[in-house]
């Protein structure tokens, strides 16, 4: 969701003819992006509280590791997703194309992230491009936190695929941001 909702921002934003204001301002493209992107932490983090609560209380999931780990183990990819989508509406002409391009990573993501399928079962080319999505990298720390207690120097090793690709996400957007209302 978080990738879909920030995947039509700057594209009706292009669409209603205000994102020529936004242009004009003294600000850089990075701090415009970013601040689109922050007010979506929270909603991120209530979804994980949601989804958790879900699994813990109607699923019997079992919570090992610590919860407060895990909610700062998501903040990676939190906003990792809000990056990809602003990114897919820059790069978008109208609100169909970011649309389309969120629904082509979700699914893509739920098949080759081993959330539905077992990672290491996959053909070689399935594996690497599931190395690249976000979403296996968050699955591992999930899993690893909540089933297996892992430990807080092991936690903080795996986030960093998650960190590369929200940076390169945004890095796209700032730099076409610009060129955006062609």
């Amino acid at each position: 969701m978080m990738i879909l909702i920030r995947g039509l921002a700057i594209t009706g934003e292009r669409e209603r003819g205000t994102v020529e204001n936004l242009l004009a301002m003294p600000t850089r493209p990075l701090e415009v992006l970013i601040g689109k992107i922050i007010p979506y932490i929270p909603i991120g983090y209530i979804q994980v509280a949601a989804i958790l609560a879900a699994g813990y209380f109607l699923f019997g999931v079992p919570i090992v590791g610590s919860v407060t780990m895990l909610l700062v183990a998501a903040f990676v990819f939190i906003v990792a997703n809000p990056a990809m989508g602003i990114t897919f509406s820059i790069i978008g002409r109208n609100q169909l194309q970011p649309m389309q391009m969120a629904f082509f990573v979700f699914l893509s993501s739920i098949l080759l992230s081993g959330f539905m399928f077992p990672f290491r079962g996959m053909p070689a080319w399935a594996l690497y491009l599931g190395e690249i999505l976000p979403l296996t990298h968050f699955l591992r720390l999930v899993r690893g936190i909540m089933l297996k207690g892992i430990e807080v120097a092991e936690v903080m090793q795996r986030p960093w695929p998650i960190a590369l690709f929200g940076v390169v996400a945004l890095a796209i957007a700032a730099k076409r941001y610009r060129r955006a209302p062609d």
